[in-house]
């Protein structure tokens, strides 16, 4: 079976590296973003410690929910937990978080897992006059503040956790090298990521070695990074669903 490169946060790579060596793939593991903890947290801890405030929070990622379960011990349960995909509901039941114990909304439609996809599982009558809390990074898509704006709610925005690119050591050149000089395929699960390895790619290994890279197969689990990888050249693109099960079919049914 051909390597499958995973490009996830490490921490975020683990689980699903493991079930795919069980299976026989060959995985190796290359992180285009780091997730790093802030260096103050005085604003998130002040504003978890009154999270009963909010009507519903809602987390953009995984790395959110993590973030706000290291300084969180109990969930309160009159508040609304809102997220993206199926990646963060496990996120949330890793931390003692489920629908059996709270009220979790998120996007019924495993293809379509985005701000646009959540907004429309939202009661926005109901929350028009309340505070919503949105947990993410320091950067990101404005979309789901703008809109929950729009429809009469109080949005505060929390900034929980950092991504950074990784620096281009000689050590992580080499190994960029050698995958690019290696017949395989990529998991691709933010634009953001794709765009830090263009960069990556063309800093170390030139026009070359991006035209390799764009003769790879990139294995993405939204429509938003299908677009930004044709956009930057990518002719194989394989669409699937979020989370850790939807990856792992479409890489054990790549033919």
């Amino acid at each position: 079976m051909k390597p499958v490169v995973i490009t996830r946060p490490a921490a975020q790579s683990e689980s699903l590296a493991v079930r795919l060596s069980e299976s026989g793939c060959p995985v190796r593991i290359f992180p285009l973003l780091a997730i790093q903890p802030l260096t103050d947290t005085t604003e998130l801890t002040a504003t978890l410690s009154k999270l009963t405030d909010f009507a519903m929070v809602a987390f953009v990622s995984p790395n959110a929910i993590d973030a706000v379960f290291a300084h969180l011990t109990v969930w309160p349960k009159s508040v609304i937990a809102a997220v993206v995909g199926e990646g963060s509901r496990l996120a949330l039941a890793r931390h003692g978080v489920s629908d059996a114990n709270a009220s979790i909304i998120s996007p019924r439609d495993k293809q379509r897992t985005d701000s646009e996809t959540l907004l429309m599982e939202l009661d926005l009558p109901a929350l028009r006059g309340k505070k919503v809390l949105i947990v993410r990074a320091e950067s990101g898509r404005e979309l789901l503040a703008d809109q929950l704006r729009a429809a009469g709610v109080e949005v505060e925005q929390l900034v929980a956790y950092q991504r950074q690119a990784p620096a281009l050591t000689e050590a992580l050149l080499a190994e960029l090298h050698a995958l690019l000089a290696e017949e395989n395929d990529w998991v691709i699960t933010s634009s953001e990521a794709l765009r830090f390895l263009k960069q990556m790619v063309e800093q170390a290994a030139n026009s070359a070695g991006w035209q390799i890279l764009q003769n790879k197969t990139l294995i993405v689990p939204h429509p938003r990074i299908e677009e930004t990888a044709k956009e930057l050249g990518f002719t194989h693109t394989i669409l699937c669903g979020s989370g850790d099960e939807a990856l792992f079919s479409a890489i054990q049914s790549r033919s």
